[in-house]
């Protein structure tokens, strides 16, 4: 399931086409649940792509600078070592 919230948006629908109308200090919180499929690859020559998918095809991306991955990757083995989540 995709939750997408953002704030505040207003589109306008002319000939056919979306317009985003207003101004352009919009937030945005886009959640991923139920992950059926997780990938990770190079994007680019300096960040790591991390991908996310469900079982109705809804798919999240996230690009990250090589400390950012590592800043994951070490939360993940500390929460694997400290948490029962991963028993």
């Amino acid at each position: 399931m995709l939750s997408l919230d953002i704030d505040d948006l207003m589109l306008e629908l002319k000939d056919g086409a979306f317009k985003h109308v207003g101004p352009s200090n919009k937030t945005a919180t886009v959640k991923l649940y139920d992950v059926e499929g997780v990938d990770v690859r190079e994007y680019g020559d300096k960040r790591v792509k991390l991908a996310f998918e469900d079982e109705d095809g809804s798919e999240v991306e996230v690009a990250l600078f090589p400390e950012q991955a590592r800043a994951v990757a070490s939360g993940l083995e500390a929460l694997e070592s400290e948490s029962g989540v991963f028993e």
